[in-house]
């Protein structure tokens, strides 16, 4: 399974980079968030806005299906 970690990454990069990852990459997924709210938040967002199935997996995980 591949994983994303997004410790590190600015913010304002992190759609983007979420978005590359789900739409060239076949599921399952994993992407780690770590405990930034702001972070999960984008995800999330971005996530939603492609209508990708996900799923919260621990503190600051999301799997997708």
């Amino acid at each position: 399974m591949k994983k994303l970690d997004l410790h590190g990454v600015r913010h304002y990069d992190v759609d983007r980079i979420v978005e590359n990852f789900v739409l060239l990459n076949e599921p399952p997924l994993t992407i780690i968030t770590g405990h930034s709210d702001r972070m999960k938040q984008i995800v999330v967002n971005t996530l939603m806005i492609h209508e990708i199935n996900f799923e919260v997996w621990g503190s600051g995980q999301y799997r997708i299906l």
